[in-house]
């Protein structure tokens, strides 16, 4: 069937039929992980949404036809820190690289848990410094970038002052108003509170590479710099695009995607220069940003206890659990990460393995694909997907486009956790805890938590979002 795909584009806020530059080389550029800590959930839902948007573009246009870029940040403030913590006995090269080796590997395997494919090329920021470097040097050469103090300056205004795409279109904010609700670095060399870094100094035993022509000694990249050369990089010099064209249409690429929290400032600064060095009105036409993430209506954070990592879920929940759930949202929408709802997503799963028994197939139904194609309406298509009960051939072939059935059904079924256990007996314990913590009888509710522990009962303390007052949730240990 001929589809035609329409997608939201945080650009021009309308839903627009997609039109590739070129069919045959359709390119996704999102932003990936920082490697300086394991991956928490909410850092999954890209990565999740993205990966189906791929698979849609792949089927839409031929495996051989598209490219997903997916950087990985291995040069930043939060690797060092976290380096020169754990590590304070080895030099910070080789903390850093212990780190970065470590949490690199741990996110890949944690989403080829959860059903994602690997992307085309996933570019490590320390193997293009020197694309940023030319980058940098071009920005200068253009005058919208200056040296200071041995740093190197985009400038905002000296963009606006110039034809072409204006500073703050993607956020759809004054430059005013950008300052107004951001947080901005104050530094002395800066010709204008809103000027941001392009190249800076490194300090005694940091990382650093010859600086941009005119800088004294060694430094390193500012992290927005990063993805617009890796970008340029995979999906712009392949087909003779990036600084050695003076082709602007050859310097575009057709989809950039990432978390909502990007917007501003890190996208808006990559469309600065990404067009003001390569001469375009835009950098990408198109762009996608998902929702935010709660858990248990609440904003994720260690201080309330429901801050969970990727690894530490799936040491919980099989990865297509985790998958489902997030995809019971559509990609646009905040979504509440709850412990009910991964509950219901097990079981409905659940449910479908073993209607679809060892059944092949890849091709999704109609109904699931054209759902899909309107903006990876995803809450539709899991409609459409309950709707094809009696046609165990399109429900499992429209499963697995989706990123599902990668196990057989008797080890699924297996992974759910049983036990005796009696409900009503449950909720009153947790009442009785709930009291006892309101009476600040800390002894008792340790003693009753504990009970409950030894029936293999693991209580989630969080908050009622409506009422603020304290509720608990419950789940067997698995």
């Amino acid at each position: 069937m001929t589809v035609t795909l329409r997608l939201y584009n945080t650009l021009t806020r309308t839903k627009d039929d997609f039109v590739p530059i070129d069919p045959a080389n359709v390119r996704m550029y999102v932003c990936g992980p920082t490697v300086y800590d394991y991956a928490h959930i909410g850092n999954a839902r890209p990565v999740i949404v993205f990966d189906l948007l791929f698979r849609l573009l792949r089927h839409v246009y031929g495996e051989a036809h598209v490219s997903y870029v997916r950087n990985i940040t291995d040069v930043d403030d939060k690797i060092n820190a976290r380096a020169a913590s754990e590590h304070p006995g080895l030099p910070l090269n080789e903390a850093i690289r212990k780190v970065t080796s470590v949490t690199e590997t741990q996110f890949m395997a944690d989403i080829a848990e959860l059903g994602c494919l690997t992307p085309t090329a996933q570019p490590r920021a320390t193997e293009h410094i020197a694309d940023m470097i030319a980058l940098i040097e071009r920005l200068v050469e253009k005058g919208v970038a200056y040296v200071a103090e041995n740093h190197v300056l985009f400038s905002p205004s000296a963009m606006n002052a110039r034809p072409g795409p204006r500073y703050g279109t993607l956020a759809r904010r004054s430059l005013d108003e950008m300052l107004a609700g951001a947080r901005v670095d104050v530094a002395p060399y800066k010709r204008d509170p809103m000027d941001f870094v392009l190249w800076k100094p490194s300090k005694e035993g940091e990382p650093g590479w010859p600086s941009p022509a005119g800088i004294e000694g060694l430094g390193r990249p500012g992290w927005h710099i990063e993805c617009s050369a890796m970008s340029m990089a995979k999906l712009l010099a392949p087909d003779g695009g990036g600084l050695s064209c003076d082709d602007p249409k050859k310097n575009i690429f057709d989809i950039h995607g990432g978390g909502i929290d990007l917007v501003f400032p890190h996208h808006e600064n990559e469309i600065a220069q990404s067009c003001c060095a390569l001469g375009t009105g835009v950098m990408a036409n198109v762009w996608m940003h998902n929702g935010f993430l709660q858990v248990e209506g609440e904003k994720m954070s260690k201080s309330l206890g429901n801050f969970f990592t990727i690894r530490e879920l799936l040491d919980d929940w099989p990865g297509e659990v985790l998958r489902f759930n997030m995809l019971r949202t559509h990609y646009r929408q905040p979504i509440d990460f709850t412990i009910k709802g991964l509950e219901e997503s097990w079981k409905l799963l659940d449910d479908w393995y073993q209607s679809v028994g060892d059944i092949a197939g890849t091709t999704p139904a109609a109904g699931v694909l054209e759902a899909l194609a309107d903006d990876l309406n995803t809450p539709k298509a899991i409609a459409e997907l309950h709707g094809l009960k009696s046609d165990n051939a399109a429900l499992a072939g429209s499963l697995r486009f989706m990123g599902f059935l990668t196990e057989s059904p008797e080890a699924f079924a297996a992974r759910r956790p049983t036990a005796d256990v009696d409900e009503a007996e449950i909720r009153k314990l947790i009442d009785e805890r709930l009291a006892a913590r309101a009476a600040k009888d800390f002894a008792a509710s340790d003693r009753i938590r504990d009970e409950l522990g030894e029936m293999g009962v693991l209580l989630k303390d969080g908050k009622d979002p409506a009422t603020g007052k304290a509720v608990t949730t419950w789940e067997l240990k698995r």
